[in-house]
């Protein structure tokens, strides 16, 4: 049994294969699609995921997403989105 662990910023994370993550016309929103259903994103929850999915880490993530919206410090915000995002199976840590 694999004991849940919290992600941190120097995790690599990537949207889980199950997740598809689109702009959607109709619902003028970012979306995750999935076998069961779709989820809206807003977009502060887009923006995270486009930033922080795929080949770099969380904090480098962040970092654009601070450069983007000029705020200084992002990161608790950033991490906070993403473990419930992980704890949901829409995204998983690379290994």
């Amino acid at each position: 049994m694999e004991i849940e662990r919290r992600i941190s910023p120097d995790d690599v994370v990537e949207l889980n294969p199950n997740y598809h993550f689109r702009w959607e016309e109709p619902q003028q929103a970012h979306v995750l699609l999935y076998p069961e259903g779709i989820v809206k994103l807003n977009q502060t929850a887009a923006a995270i995921l486009e930033a922080c999915t795929g080949s770099s880490s969380i904090a480098a993530g962040t970092e654009e997403l601070s450069r983007r919206y000029r705020r200084r410090d992002l990161s608790a915000e950033v991490l906070k989105f993403l473990e419930v995002a992980h704890a949901k199976g829409w995204i998983r840590v690379k290994s």
